[in-house]
C-alpha cells in the first residue's frame, strides 16, 4: 500500500517540546565500528559459511569477519 493511501488522521502532531527530548536509536558510536562493504561470494560457499554460523549460534557476518581475521593473521 503506497504512504498516500495511509490514514495518519488519528495520530497527534508531535510537540516541539517531545522532539527535544528525542533520541536517535541504532548502534552506539563506539569508535570502532566496521566498514561496510560488498564482495560477491559463491552460493554454495555462502551457504556453507552460513550453516556453520548457525551450528555456533552466531551471525553469519561475524563468523566470516572471525575467518579472514585469523587467515589475515597467518598471512602476516
Amino acid at each position: 500500500m503506497p504512504d498516500s493511501r495511509i490514514d495518519f488522521s488519528d495520530i497527534p502532531e508531535t510537540t516541539g517540546a517531545e522532539l527535544k527530548r528525542a533520541r536517535r536509536v541504532g548502534r552506539p558510536k563506539t569508535g570502532q565500528a566496521k566498514q561496510l562493504i560488498a564482495i560477491r561470494i559463491a552460493p554454495r560457499l555462502l551457504a556453507n559459511l552460513r550453516r556453520q554460523a548457525a551450528k555456533q549460534s552466531k551471525p553469519y557476518q561475524t563468523l566470516i569477519h572471525e575467518l579472514l581475521e585469523r587467515a589475515a593473521a597467518r598471512a602476516a
